[in-house]
């Protein structure tokens, strides 16, 4: 296990889930990973021209093509027979459920083996906290002022609906369930995505001490259930005996302000459906 491959004093902001998932990464996955990222917050820890945070390989893609370049480097490994590498994407939920979809999808079509790990801040946080279909409903963007009118995208859906033999929801919340996935796509033989809630103190609007408690309130509130499937096999990772108030976890954010009174309700009935139909499944 490596903790030093990424340096100190970063200049992602306070309180910046994604950078605890970054350092996640090279702890479980040690030196002999290759990242990449988009244009997108992770970009502050790859840097520009010679200078970096990573102390591991890595590399900015375009913000559409991730998925594509992991693809191509995949190939090469193979090519070579360096199985003993790790490829690593490191993308927003922007560049991952609206503008790399395509080459996502395609990547996993073709099959190939690397590990796709989404933080989702739901929103475009790098470019001025415009919405993104991962966006909840309710939610104040910059470009949805009075707050998001449409559903937020289910990008795992999507992709278990292609066969992915390896997918996982996680939460900067339960870092150690997080760690244990990421282990377990490490042994994949072939694509494997985690799509994990990052909460942002710019973008919600909170304090950033609350970072941690704030994804932990949207599992415990069964707004982010956490779950795995491994060929299709469900199993729900963090079961949920006492659920919390959704408005609880809304309230700690401003850009819940204007939510409605129907669109609240609809975020709880969704919950409570969608963490059922998941506890229906694994017991299939």
């Amino acid at each position: 296990m490596m903790t030093n491959l990424i340096s100190k004093g970063t200049t992602t902001c306070e309180g910046c889930g994604m950078e605890l998932i970054a350092r996640s990464i090279v702890e479980v996955l040690g030196k002999n990973t290759i990242i990449l990222t988009p244009p997108s917050c992770s970009a502050i820890l790859t840097g520009f021209g010679d200078q970096t945070c990573w102390k591991i390989p890595s590399f900015q893609s375009n913000l559409e093509n991730i998925a594509a370049y992991c693809s191509g480097i995949s190939t090469a490994l193979e090519f070579h027979n360096r199985e003993d590498i790790n490829v690593v994407a490191l993308a927003g939920d922007g560049g991952t459920v609206d503008i790399g979809l395509q080459a996502l999808s395609g990547a996993i079509e073709r099959g190939h083996r690397f590990i796709y790990i989404c933080y989702d801040n739901e929103a475009y946080m790098n470019t001025g906290i415009q919405r993104s279909g991962s966006t909840p409903v309710g939610a104040w963007t910059t470009t949805t002022p009075g707050g998001k009118k449409e559903i937020k995208k289910n990008i795992v859906e999507m992709l278990m609906a292609q066969g992915i033999p390896y997918i996982a929801t996680a939460s900067v919340g339960y870092i150690d369930d997080f760690k244990k996935k990421l282990a377990k796509a490490k042994d994949i033989d072939g694509p494997a995505y985690i799509h994990t809630l990052t909460p942002c103190a710019t973008g919600w609007r909170f304090h950033s001490r609350e970072t941690i408690k704030i994804a932990q309130l949207a599992v415990e509130t069964n707004l982010y259930p956490l779950f795995e499937a491994i060929d299709g096999e469900i199993r729900v990772t963090k079961k949920i005996s006492k659920v919390k108030s959704i408005e609880e976890y809304l309230k700690m954010q401003g850009r819940f302000k204007n939510i409605t009174k129907e669109q609240v309700e609809y975020l709880e009935t969704n919950a409570e459906n969608y963490y059922n139909k998941l506890i229906e499944m694994e017991a299939k």
